[in-house]
């Protein structure tokens, strides 16, 4: 299953080894899921992992980041319809999503994405893709 994954999921899936967004990084870790990313979304995961407030080590970072690289789909966007979106950060994962035409949009922040309903995007909270699947 091929999904976009929100930044603020990835890093509570870290954070805490509890919970549905840790069982979603271990479903990518062990390539029962994929993520869909491109140049900018791969550069946001590296900036948020790697803030100091979060304690991640850089190899362990590295590592994650490698794995999405290689088990993941890399997407080029190319042109897709001009998007109201409310914040100019998650417009990436926005068009992502779109453009790869996923199963689904996990995020922590599923009302920042609320625009999404019109362009056939689904998008759910962690426990929501984890009762999906």
């Amino acid at each position: 299953m091929l999904i976009v994954l929100d930044t603020n999921v990835l890093v509570s899936g870290l954070l805490s080894p509890h919970g549905p967004p840790a069982r979603i990084v271990d479903l990518i870790v062990s390539n029962a899921v994929q993520v869909a990313f491109d140049d900018r979304v791969i550069s946001e995961y590296v900036d948020v992992l790697g803030r100091d407030r979060f304690g991640f080590s850089p190899r362990a970072i590295r590592d994650l980041i490698d794995h999405v690289r290689l088990s993941g789909i890399h997407v080029t966007p190319g042109i897709v319809p001009q998007l109201d979106c409310p914040d100019p950060d998650d417009l990436p994962f926005a068009e992502l999503a779109i453009a790869a035409g996923v199963a689904a949009l996990v995020t922590g922040n599923s009302a920042d994405f609320t625009f999404l309903a019109g362009h056939g995007v689904r998008v759910v909270t962690p426990s929501d893709f984890l009762r999906l699947l």
